[in-house]
């Protein structure tokens, strides 16, 4: 019998209670009694112990079977422990996690597990549920969904814990839920509990649910508690806040200070290279400078991932210290052979980023990204090698990446099919770059991309899964067809948009530059409908593309006005870059609340934004320079009532004093069409500044006989910026002129004025017509498709387009 009897016995009747109570004083009053007929102890030691020595999956499902009627939860618990550790002994995991799951006996420990779970303790509960999830079992299958059950009961003894624990292993719907419970739990923490907030981000990070309430709370737990944070926990705590898209410009400022502080106590390459790789992409000239040169004289000490680290953010840093790299990299070169290829195609990445210009490293790289490709097996793997490879210019192509690529494709998700099309793209470049004779292959190549990505489109039946696939994409790649059919996809789950993602679709939407007024239409209403659930993080995403795509819905005002509402009351708290992206959109929309534009244009806030710009990459630094131009500029000229001053003539003197380079060919026709039509080349002018610094191609002025005027000597070459000439750079153009008279403005329209399915202005090329406007021009844009068609293919029927435009008449 074997010892778990006596425990069940003693516990289920009156007889095994009070018999296991005259054992026990027997082995009390009578040791010698008890030594002789040994009776074995209460104890499950020796099974598990049994279980342990097992060296193979047949002997502990056998040891089940024989016990599976004594069997405690300890025991059930410590046979998954000892199937999961024979499982990673072996090379083949799934073959071997296939063949544990369809074992014969495997649904005894399947109904045993079942019958154990309220009795399990934590560790066990949640041990099971992490084994479950290598074994592949399935979200909804019902132990899992059982586990998950007791788990959730026992949420506020254990919360953070048992969060990250099952969070890989429950449905979307249970990780929703769990999310609403730890919320209403949250009052119940206590504001020191540093590591219980810092696991409820692990926790979201797990399940990616950018959940902004919850984060924000967790987020003043962090920021009240800044001394029980250390290096490890705010490495940890950036990462997440990347990861879920979470800006809190309030905790990298404190995490900037705090890591400064920390740069003279680590002198030691493993923790001064998290150091390095957590600060240095925070850090000020000064901090990077002093980073660099420690790390200079660490270099030759760094492991080959710690190198790996510290390349990837110099690459975040910007860094061009060329010394440090040249060190750096000689650790990777010596190290190439020790790296997977998802690390070789991060340090081919940053490589080129740095300008690194080693041609023996990149040789090398090839070399070792090739043999890789003609052994690699998984899609993931030959993604991340074609794309390392792509970026290493060649010759030519070699016909073995395409033709395994080409193998690859019905296996592929769209994600991997858009990272492929980005390859190929590439190689076709280079292609054209060398004259190499493998086009023709390539772009049959793309053919089948897009063939695979529209079949893989059609099948979509799922929201969640569609945008899991393409939340990467950025939708450039794609052709027209490719375009089509995912916005077709979207439209067919419109009903799956909802205030969860629908911040993610709008974003997405921008990035297609593709006018589906069916899904704005639905964005419009979810936003209508669902206002109070809506955090305010999401509204840029939401208005983004009716911005970018100069879109209105039906409910303009009720849908505008609910988005600044729910604005509101984070005006303060919002980062300063997303409050200039916000602006400047709703200006695109000529929408302008009086309280954002107050929140943006003062003095604190600008102070805050400069202090930002420090720390962002300088491509998006100079893109948030520029929309604070562009948004004061709107401000001034559509609301002179608000009383905001301009304020940026010396950033746009900086940026219109660079060469602009020389005129495309539609251009230059049309300056010499409007030469002869308007009586020579003083009667036009090309390449102008108008006030306030928009750009304009070319000008002419008419009486109000409608005669052109000369300009005299005030015409520039072709392509070279003018010098504004009136007296001041905000004068309105009509003040300068003769009494009746004019000035017009030609803009020539090229594709990315509009959008890709429509001949539709999008939002930035509206406003400036709308700007001009307002400055006196009479603006006549010129749209390509107009210009380039065959009712315009010779020169008389453009004079005649030209002149019906100008003076309004077919002919002369």
């Amino acid at each position: 019998m074997s010892s778990c009897r006596w425990l069940s016995l003693s516990k289920d009747t009156k007889y095994g209670s009070k018999m296991a109570l005259n054992m026990f004083r027997l082995r009390a009053t009578c040791p010698v009694f008890w030594k002789v007929f040994q009776f074995r102890p209460l104890s499950c030691e020796p099974l598990i112990v049994q279980m342990s020595k097992c060296t193979d999956e047949e002997e502990i499902f056998d040891l089940i079977e024989r016990n599976k009627a004594t069997l405690s939860e300890k025991q059930v618990g410590h046979a998954f422990n000892v199937l999961w550790r024979l499982q990673t002994q072996k090379t083949s995991s799934l073959k071997n996690v296939e063949s544990v799951r369809d074992h014969p006996q495997f649904p005894t420990l399947y109904n045993l597990t079942t019958n154990k779970i309220e009795a399990m303790s934590d560790d066990t509960l949640v041990n099971v549920l992490h084994i479950a999830q290598q074994f592949a079992v399935a979200v909804h299958d019902p132990l899992v969904e059982s586990l998950v059950t007791e788990a959730w009961k026992r949420l506020e003894r254990s919360l953070s814990v048992l969060m990250i624990s099952i969070s890989s292993l429950i449905s979307q719907h249970f990780q929703e839920k769990l999310v609403k419970k730890t919320e209403l739990l949250f009052d119940t923490i206590d504001s020191s509990q540093v590591t219980t907030a810092r696991k409820i981000v692990q926790f979201l990070g797990n399940v990616k649910c950018s959940h902004f309430p919850l984060l924000e709370r967790c987020d003043k737990v962090f920021l009240s508690n800044v001394n029980h944070l250390d290096l490890d926990s705010i490495r940890n705590i950036l990462a997440a806040y990347r990861f879920l898209q979470f800006y809190s410009f309030a905790f990298i400022l404190m995490a900037k200070k705090r890591l400064t502080e920390m740069i003279p106590l680590f002198n030691h390459p493993a923790n001064f290279v998290k150091l390095f790789v957590t600060l240095g992409p925070l850090a000020g000239p000064q901090e990077k400078k002093q980073l660099e040169s420690t790390m200079l004289l660490m270099s030759e000490e760094l492991t080959s991932q710690q190198a790996l680290e510290v390349v990837v953010a110099m690459e975040e840093m910007e860094s061009r210290n060329s010394h440090l790299i040249k060190k750096i990299a000689s650790v990777l070169h010596k190290n190439l052979e020790n790296y997977t290829p998802t690390e070789l195609l991060e340090i081919t990445q940053t490589l080129i980023f740095l300008h690194f210009p080693s041609k023996e490293v990149f040789m090398k790289l090839r070399e070792l990204l090739f043999s890789y490709l003609k052994v690699s097996v998984q899609v993931k793997e030959i993604v991340s090698l074609s794309c390392a490879l792509s970026m290493l210019p060649s010759p030519h192509t070699d016909e073995a990446v395409m033709s395994r690529i080409e193998a690859l494709l019905p296996q592929c998700d769209l994600s991997n099919l858009n990272d492929f099309a980005t390859s190929v793209l590439r190689w076709i470049h280079y292609d054209h770059m060398y004259l190499s004779k493998f086009t023709g292959k390539q772009l049959k190549l793309l053919q089948k991309l897009d063939h695979y990505s529209c079949q893989r489109l059609q099948q979509s039946n799922n929201f969640h899964l569609l945008w899991e696939e393409l939340k990467y994409s950025k939708g450039d790649w794609f052709h027209q067809l490719v375009v089509e059919e995912t916005i077709a996809a979207f439209q067919c789950l419109m009903d799956e948009i909802n205030y969860t993602n629908v911040a993610r679709i709008g974003f997405f939407i921008s990035r297609t530059n593709y006018l589906s007024t069916s899904l704005l239409d639905r964005i419009a209403a979810v936003v209508v409908q669902q206002i109070e659930k809506i955090h305010p993080f999401s509204i840029l995403g939401i208005i983004l593309p009716f911005s970018i795509l100069n879109y209105d819905p039906p409910q303009k005002d009720e849908f505008f006005g609910l988005c600044m509402q729910c604005l509101h009351s984070h005006l303060g708290t919002l980062d300063p870059h997303t409050l200039v992206f916000l602006g400047f959109s709703l200006a695109t929309l000529e929408y302008f609340p009086e309280d954002l534009l107050k929140a943006i244009f003062n003095i604190q806030f600008l102070a805050s934004l400069d202090s930002q710009l420090e720390i962002l990459t300088s491509s998006l630094s100079s893109r948030v320079q520029l929309r604070l131009m562009e948004l004061n500029r709107a401000v001034c000229l559509e609301c002179p009532e608000f009383q905001i001053p301009w304020f940026h003539d010396r950033f746009c003197q900086q940026q219109y004093n660079k060469d602009i380079g020389s005129m495309n060919g539609a251009q230059q026709q049309i300056y010499k069409l409007l030469a002869e039509i308007l009586g020579g080349p003083n009667f036009v002018k090309a390449s102008v500044l108008s006030p306030y610094y928009y750009a304009v191609e070319f000008e002419c002025i008419l009486n109000k006989r409608k005669k052109p005027l000369p300009y005299g000597t005030h015409n520039v070459t072709l392509g070279k910026p003018a010098r504004m000439f009136w007296e001041s750079n905000i004068q309105i153009v009509g003040s300068s002129l003769p009494p009746g008279a004019e000035r017009i403005a030609f803009e020539f329209l090229d594709s990315k004025a509009f959008c890709r399915n429509i001949p539709h202005l999008k939002g930035k090329s509206a406003m400036k017509k709308r700007h001009l406007e307002i400055l006196g021009y009479r603006v006549i844009q010129i749209p390509h498709f107009e210009w380039n068609s065959m009712a315009l293919s010779t020169k008389d029927a453009r004079m005649d387009y030209l002149r019906q435009h100008i003076f309004g008449e077919g002919t002369s």
